[in-house]
Formats: structure tokens, sequence, C-alpha cells
């Protein structure tokens, strides 16, 4: 039998790397990568000796300086191969849009950027893997090269957190299941709606989330190390990678004290404008914003990322005896909050109110008629609270009968009133959570998230730093029944 080829997409993270270390030593397999990382951790990827690679790939060595001259015809012609739209990947993408706030990148730019990229992916595909492990995409790179990988016959094992606290999982697609069964097809559970609640609170992500947001807070001390290393060194990033271009050490240092500014009046005009407790004397809809920029919408939902937009459309499909609530993501303040201007243009809409982000959810949907949302768990934590959702792009729960996945947005006034009339079933959504749990895999994602963020990258402050061999071989022990577990799972997955 012929050798199973296996290609990694390591980022930096990891997970794939030490995947890799752990699946070697279980098969025959061989082993390619691509490594999309800063210039200072390529050395140790260079010299390691932790897995053998047959063969590997810097991400960023294949970019050369923009140019003018686009062969348009390869990129035509590729589109068509692979039937994927280049545009919508490139203008989705926050390093060649307005969060990117050091480098406004031309069209041509981009084109050269794509060209390129496609050219090292078709090349690595001539090696012909058969899998391709990674976590879920990002960037837009990543994005392409995964599409490409499945429609080259490669399957991609995607990694990603479940809805689950300390479960993962593993898919061909991140946030849709494998296993295709309808709600129908699984097996029976008659749990109760009190007897769910507990159960989602025993296992809510959100504990975690927060966890770590207070983590990456309170981490001053690595914050400084960071600033100071970041300072001190050479930065000859800015020029041989393009996602750094601009990221001048004066730049990067004003942005970041006006970021502190910026946060602390975008705080407080929250504080002074946003409503701290649930109004229900009206009925309402809910809809959680998005933090962004994230992959989420900018990946998985390409088409409603101006959540503005969303929320007008929202508000135009109410029927009258309802209004809208909006809720500010709590992780936003990583990104320093949003602009005023778009707290202001919300709130400026007659049949919307906008509550602060401090207000926990759980009281939100116990008082909400409707849940909406473009991408995410919160469909999931509605149908636990008995309420119906919306939601606009494929994700795992979709299958419940209480769900609406929408598919246009001109359907959205039919799809709330008939919504608004549809009853949560206990037993669907007991029988779909047994089969998440069934379709999940035992391991504390944000834990190891924190792990490496502390150990290599100064709290997650800095990443372009020189990775030490010693202190891998140090975290690579200190994870190995974690990932001699989890190899075991991708090696069931692969012999599906």
């Amino acid at each position: 039998m012929p050798t199973d080829k296996i290609i990694i997409w390591e980022s930096g993270n990891f997970l794939p790397f030490l995947l890799a270390n752990s699946l070697q030593k279980k098969n025959d397999s061989e082993f390619y990568a691509i490594f999309d990382v800063p210039d200072k951790q390529k050395l140790f990827y260079q010299k390691q000796k932790v897995v053998d690679f047959k063969n590997i790939w810097f991400f960023q060595d294949s970019i050369s300086e923009p140019r003018k001259k686009i062969d348009t015809k390869f990129l035509t012609s590729f589109e068509e191969k692979y039937n994927i739209n280049l545009w919508l990947l490139a203008l989705n993408e926050r390093l060649f849009n307005e969060y990117n706030e050091f480098y406004k990148f031309s069209r041509e730019e981009i084109l050269s950027i794509l060209e390129d990229e496609c050219k090292l992916f078709e090349k690595i595909l001539e090696v012909k893997p058969k899998f391709l492990i990674s976590y879920k995409s990002a960037f837009h790179h990543q994005e392409l090269f995964q599409q490409m990988c499945k429609i080259s016959g490669v399957k991609p094992l995607i990694f990603s957190a479940s809805v689950f606290a300390n479960r993962c999982m593993i898919s061909e697609e991140p946030n849709i299941l494998d296993d295709k069964r309808s709600i129908e097809e699984l097996e029976e559970s008659n749990r109760n709606f009190d007897e769910l609640e507990k159960y989602w609170k025993k296992l809510n992500l959100r504990k975690q989330q927060e966890h770590q947001l207070d983590s990456f807070r309170k981490s001053t001390t690595p914050k400084i190390n960071a600033g100071l290393n970041f300072i001190f060194s050479q930065n000859t990033i800015i020029k041989n990678n393009y996602g750094y271009y601009g990221h001048t050490k004066r730049k990067a240092l004003s942005n970041y004290v006006v970021g502190i500014t910026k946060k602390k009046i975008r705080s407080d005009y929250m504080d002074n404008n946003f409503l701290k407790t649930v109004d229900d004397s009206v009925p309402f809809v809910y809809f959680p914003l998005h933090q962004m920029p994230e992959r989420e919408l900018f990946i998985a939902s390409p088409f409603n990322t101006n959540q503005i937009e969303t929320i007008k459309h929202i508000s135009k499909s109410l029927p009258i005896g309802y209004r809208l609530c909006v809720k500010e993501h709590p992780t936003q303040v990583t990104r320093e909050w949003r602009d005023i201007s778009f707290y202001k243009e919300i709130l400026s809409i007659p049949n919307v109110q906008f509550l602060h982000y401090s207000v926990k959810s759980e009281d939100i949907l116990k008082k909400c008629s409707l849940v909406i949302t473009i991408h995410g768990a919160a469909g999931l934590e509605a149908a636990i609270h008995k309420k119906p959702a919306i939601i606009f792009s494929d994700f795992f729960y979709s299958i419940l009968p209480c769900v609406y996945k929408l598919q246009s947005i001109e359907e959205l006034p039919t799809a709330i009133r008939s919504s608004l009339q549809t009853k949560v079933n206990a037993s669907d959504v007991s029988r779909f959570l047994n089969f998440l749990e069934a379709n999940s895999i035992d391991f504390d994602l944000f834990g190891f998230e924190l792990d490496y963020h502390n150990y290599f990258y100064y709290g997650g402050n800095l990443l372009n730093v020189e990775i030490n061999e010693e202190k891998v071989k140090q975290f690579i022990k200190k994870h190995e029944s974690s990932f001699d577990m989890l190899a075991n799972e991708y090696v069931k997955k692969m012999e599906l």
C-alpha cells in the first residue's frame, strides 16, 4: 500500500506541529508542512528535529515584491479550474480592508499577492497529499489553500473549538459536523428544559472565554516585556511579510497609545448610553453583535460583514409590536471596542435598543422572543432557553427544527413571523446536544492557547520572536498525553 501523505498548516500556534509529532509515532505517513510564521520563528522550524518532514515551505518566502504586471490570464483560469472567487476572499481579508491601520494595499498589490499564493499552492499540491491538518482558517490565504485541497481530493481535517467548554471538533469544515444525520435520525433523549439549562451551564464555553479574556487584560508584565523586545530588536519583518507592511516601531507604539485612549472614551460612551438591564415591557428580538474583525463573518459569512446594515434589515422586518435589542460582544474590548459613530448609527434607529456588554446573555435569552445571529453559537443557546432562532449561514445546529436558515435577505420578514410562531421541542434540543457531544473531543483548547501564548509569545502580545528548541521540547513533554489522545482521534478520522 502507498504511504499516506499528510500536510500540516502551521501558523505558530503549535497545535498542527505537535499533532504531527504525535502522529509520526503512530504510523509511517510522510509529513509535509507549510509554515506561515514571522521571520524570527523561521530559524527554529528550519533546524528542528522534532518532526521529520519530507518537505517544507515557508509561505512568505514565496510572496515576491508587489508588482504592477499581473498574469490576469492565469488568475482567470485558476478561478475557473477551482471554482473559487478570489475577490471574495481578498476583499474580506482584514489585511486588505479598513481594519488594517498600518498599510493600504492597492488593487495591483492584492492581485500580485494572490497570483503568488495560487502558484505556490498549486506547486505544493503536486505532492498529492491525502490529508490536511490545520486550525480553522483566519486569513484568506489559509482559506484559499483549504478550499483548493477539498477540490483537489485532499481531505481537510480542521481543528476548531466546540460550543462546549474543554471540548473540540475535527471536521472537513469548521463548525459543520461531518456526520450529516437529520434530527429525526438521532437517538431519543428526554431531558426537559430545566435539565438542559443545567447541562449547558456545566459545559458553558463562555466561562473559558471570560477566563482567557481576564488573563489577557491582567497580563501587564508580559506586555511590558513584549514592548521592550519589540523596541530594542531589529524589525526586518516589515519588508519580507506583507502582513506586517507599515508596522514601523513608531507607528505600532503610536497606535498602541492611541488605542488605550480610544478604548477609554468608547467604554465611557457605552456606560452612559447603553442599557444595563433588560426591558421586556415590549416584546423584542435579540441580535448579538459579532466581534470584528473575525473569520466568523469574513470567511464563514462573507456577504454579511456589515452588521449595521444587517441590524437595519432586521429592524425593517419586525412586526409592528416588536423591537430589536442589540448587544456588544464582550471580547470586542481586545479591539478597543468600536468607533462611537458605529454605536450612534445603531442608536439612531427608532425601534432598536442597545444593551451594555455587561448584561448577561442568559438574562436576555430568557426574556426575548427570538434570536437572530449571522454565524455563531447564539442560536443554539437560544434553543436551550426555549427560543427559536434565525441564522444567516450554516452552523452545526442548523438541523434543529427551531432554527431557520435564511436563504436571502428578502425573506427575512417572513422568516421572523414564522419563527415567532415556532415552538422549541426539548427532546430535539436534548438529542442534538448528545449528538454534538459525541462528535467532539475532550481537549482544553483555550487552556492550550493561553499556555503557548505565555510560553513563547509574551502572553500573546508579540509573535515575531525567536523560539528556543529546548523550550519547545519542554512544552511538548508537558502536553504529550493530550496530544497522544488527539493523535488517536485523528487516526480514527483518517481510517474513516
